[in-house]
């Protein structure tokens, strides 16, 4: 009974982050908008007009509100995934389109909340173990942001990628201290840096950038600490590239996608880390257990 419970609650918590970190998307990009206006970039016009008035709101005062009519939601309009549903997928005062890009990112919130308890390798039995399953969950928060963000609009926020590596860089510590043991847990996590990061530098500083943004050379850090393990970062990459071939291909056949086309590569990155992260050990048993001779 205290697993269900507890795992009802994740979900429910997860649904909360979720709307939290659609808005947050959003609000990013205005942001960024913003911040592309001042130094002479052109933005689009229309984006501009329908996400300025995110960028003149001040944290206490925010309130959110529907990008199209401004109208103010009300609490009964913020219920995860529900009000949506309830609604379908419309704003209650000017009835335009939300569409599911919100109700999409709480659903996969509340699914990795859910599934990270689930297959989490340790007990939580202690304070230590638990406060590192809570940073965790906060980095689970800003991958889903950085994915959403570059999926829709190629791109990955330094804030939000300076802000994994503080919460991978607190995950390593922990796990020093709770193993007692500084070495093993420090190499492993520069090993999968170097990894995750060092390949994708070699990479745009071979291409002089036309191969791979940098973003993903900045992202690569904050996985790589947060995986903590060199032979999972391999598998990470693996994963990353193969999940890549899945979705680009079938779209290139259909006509959708052409060979030149620019493919988002921080969601395939953050998706290959989470499945090694939780697979990768049972991955690499029936590897070497299979292929080896």
């Amino acid at each position: 009974m205290p697993e269900l419970f507890l795992t009802i609650s994740l979900a429910i918590f997860g649904l909360i982050l979720g709307s939290f970190a659609g808005a947050t998307v959003w609000r990013l990009r205005a942001r960024q908008l913003l911040f592309d206006k001042k130094h002479g970039e052109k933005v689009d016009a229309k984006e501009w007009k329908r996400l300025q008035p995110l960028t003149r709101q001040k944290l206490r005062s925010d309130r959110s509100r529907c990008l199209h009519c401004r109208y103010e939601l009300r609490w009964y309009d913020l219920i995860p995934l529900f009000s949506w549903l309830s609604l379908k997928g419309r704003c209650r005062q000017c009835r335009h389109k939300i569409g599911g890009f919100e109700p999409l990112i709480e659903l996969a919130m509340a699914t990795l909340f859910v599934v990270s308890y689930l297959v989490w390798p340790m007990p939580l039995i202690d304070p230590l173990s638990t406060a590192v399953f809570v940073v965790w969950l906060i980095a689970c928060v800003v991958l889903i942001i950085l994915a959403a963000y570059d999926l829709k609009w190629f791109l990955l926020p330094d804030s939000l990628s300076l802000l994994l590596t503080i919460l991978g860089a607190a995950s390593v510590v922990l796990t020093m201290i709770q193993l007692g043991d500084v070495w093993n847990p420090l190499w492993n996590a520069i090993g999968a840096v170097g990894i995750l990061s060092g390949l994708y530098l070699v990479l745009y500083i071979v291409s002089r950038g036309r191969w791979i943004g940098f973003g993903d050379v900045k992202l690569g850090v904050g996985l790589g600490l947060l995986l903590g393990d060199w032979q999972l970062a391999f598998l990470a990459l693996f994963l990353a590239n193969l999940i890549g071939c899945f979705v680009t291909i079938p779209l290139m056949a259909a006509g959708k996608l052409q060979r030149t086309s620019h493919v988002p590569f921080g969601p395939l990155l953050i998706a290959g880390m989470i499945i090694a992260k939780f697979t990768g050990l049972a991955i690499l048993s029936w590897y070497l257990s299979t292929f080896s001779f």
